[in-house]
């Protein structure tokens, strides 16, 4: 074979191609485009920086290659979920993530904690902001892995490449025990009973909360394309939802309805900033980012995209200024059509109310249905995006059973993951009392998720560093230095403000218990996966003698994982000679080794 077909690769790689020894000739495609075997079994490049083996693989996307640190899970050539994520589609994974509870019900407490009309409206374009310069983050840190879905598991994965396996086991673990997302299901719940005259009690809340999370479950697990193409036509809804709002704003400030003093709130607006504190304004900003929470949803399934770089960059982006928008004005409706001091004690949602103040009570009851499909639009993205982020973690080996989390069998959709998700909010929703045990389990997740941003978004600096000793060029997208590090020091901030008492004392938080309980628990958990890390990796090994290897499996629809591995310590020698880095036996040199246990460790 002439060097002719090999016009595709670098210089030395078309050397080490045809060199007569070469033990990666085998696995080289002829062009890009030609890859065929095994599904994500053919590497474009194999790269060493000195110290870690990379490889390189194409996704069948049409994306750029994906360079990435070989105990990474490797890259699916054909997508076992589809390709069923358009422009259009794009667009409403954000919006719908983004626009879910927080806007209907957050404003309450914003004003609460920020004392002022004029600070709360201000918050939200601060929110814009550092959610623009996370945006920018997300897009180059997809732009390194663009045949890589799950977002944050996979940045995490390559950014903290050693100690082996420990960012990935540390993030499977807290993503197994707070796997949940009962918050939405339980506000949800209780929109569907204001459209109703009957107050429930709290079994009819939950199991009516649980038969909303249900429906979603069961939409994603039955089809790809039917779940994506219905949370287009609920993004579409909420969209129109708040252009009504909007646009009934503009008319009550104009004095053309039964509101008699519309722009009230809007006189010395900045009246009572002075009565919050730090812990007020660092909860502010919590509800700010929850508000604007989602607005990475799309980025964790960027495999089932095609050309993804350019399509989510043309879409998310605008997603993003559009749900700002509409936020600020929506609030200025609020503020126009509702007292102050009854924004500050109201106990309902405070859409409900505003609908109430401009239309009445009986017309209020009927256009609660819009919040209702607006949050059920939000749980079914939420999970669509979820449950790409839990199979990721699956494909990298950690968890046990690779199969259960990574086949896409009977439907071509994960099912694995959803009802793993299912079953483990279901409980969420079904076990805590609701009061200060509920509000504890919700305030649970923040505080090891913002740890998981900080370390992401830092590794940005990391992932850049590695690419430079490995000679690659610019990806399709590079962040803002200044972009990084502000929302490097937002999620500081969020990690340093949940440890300052409240004005009320310390016992005057979210719950009646000491205020920073959550935020002990959080960290005690990511304790528990660092112990639970070093005596699976180091301790049991070296008790047991063997080491930990990894292999590749295969499994329908092209559906790839790695798998962890048990080899004794007498056979690694042999094992290390007859596997490439990622993990797949060289085709030239089976190998004879044998697995101490073939069970998922």
């Amino acid at each position: 074979m002439g060097h002719e077909s090999c016009s595709w690769m670098t210089p030395a790689l078309c050397n080490v191609a045809h060199s007569p020894d070469s033990d990666y000739k085998h696995s080289l495609p002829q062009t890009p485009a030609s890859i065929t075997g095994a599904a994500g079994a053919d590497y474009i490049e194999h790269l060493n920086n000195g110290s870690l083996e990379y490889v390189a693989e194409y996704g069948g996307n049409g994306a750029t290659a994906t360079y990435q640190e070989a105990s990474g899970a490797p890259v699916e050539q054909t997508s076992p979920l589809g390709y069923e994520v358009s422009y259009f589609t794009v667009m409403f994974l954000t919006i719908n993530m983004m626009i879910g509870t927080g806007i209907f019900s957050t404003p309450s407490s914003m004003l609460r904690n920020c004392g002022s009309v004029g600070l709360a409206l201000f918050y939200w374009p601060i929110g814009l902001l550092i959610t623009a310069c996370g945006q920018s983050v997300i897009f180059e840190l997809a732009s390194y892995f663009p045949s890589r879905s799950g977002g944050e598991a996979v940045y995490l994965e390559q950014a903290y490449t050693r100690p082996k396996y420990f960012l990935p086991v540390t993030f499977a673990v807290q993503s197994a025990v707070l796997s949940f997302s009962s918050s939405n299901a339980i506000v949800m719940a209780q929109y569907i009973y204001r459209i109703t005259d009957a107050t429930p009690t709290d079994m009819q809340l939950k199991g009516t909360a649980l038969a909303c999370w249900t429906l979603a479950c069961l939409i994603i697990i039955l089809s790809t394309k039917g779940s994506l193409i219905l949370g287009n036509v609920l993004g579409v809804i909420k969209l129109a939802t708040l252009v009504f709002m909007t646009i009934v704003g503009f008319i009550v400030l104009s004095g053309k309805t039964k509101i008699s003093e519309p722009t009230a709130n809007f006189h010395n607006s900045f009246e009572g900033t002075h009565n919050t504190g730090a812990y007020e304004l660092a909860n502010a900003l919590v509800n700010i980012t929850f508000s604007y929470g989602g607005f990475n949803n799309a980025f964790n399934l960027v495999n089932e995209v095609k050309n993804p770089i350019k399509t989510i960059k043309r879409t998310a982006p605008l997603a993003l200024v559009i749900v700002a928008t509409l936020y600020t004005l929506v609030n200025i409706a609020y503020f126009a059509a509702i007292p102050k001091a009854e924004i500050k004690a109201s106990k309902q949602i405070i859409a409900s109310l505003f609908f109430q103040k401009v239309f009445g009570a009986k017309a209020a009851k009927g256009l609660t249905i819009l919040p209702v499909l607006s949050a059920f639009g939000n749980i079914l993205s939420s999970l669509i995006g979820s449950s790409r982020m839990v199979r990721e973690v699956g494909r990298q080996g950690v968890l046990p059973y690779p199969k259960f989390w990574v086949s896409t069998r009977p439907f071509g959709t994960p099912i694995g993951p959803v009802v793993f998700k299912w079953v483990m909010t279901s409980i969420m929703i079904l076990g805590p009392p609701s009061g200060d045990a509920f509000n504890f389990i919700v305030a649970l997740q923040n505080y090891p998720e913002s740890v998981f941003i900080f370390l992401m978004t830092l590794g940005v600096f990391f992932i850049r560093k590695q690419r430079k000793l490995l000679g690659l060029g610019r990806s399709e997208f590079k962040a803002w230095d200044a972009a990084v590090i502000l929302y490097l020091a937002s999620k500081v901030f969020l990690l340093i403000m949940p440890w300052v008492p409240p004005r009320a004392g310390i016992y005057g938080g979210a719950f009646s218990f000491f205020y920073a309980t959550a935020t002990l628990t959080g960290l005690a958990i990511l304790a528990v996966c660092g112990i639970y890390y070093v005596i699976w990796i180091y301790v049991l090994p070296k008790l047991g003698g063997y080491q930990i290897r990894q292999t590749v499996l295969e499994f329908d629809r092209g559906a790839v994982s790695h798998k962890l591995v048990k080899v004794k310590n007498e056979d690694v020698v042999e094992w290390d000679s007859t596997h490439d880095p990622a993990g797949r036996a060289l085709l030239a040199t089976p190998s004879t080794v044998p697995i101490l246990d073939e069970k998922n460790l």
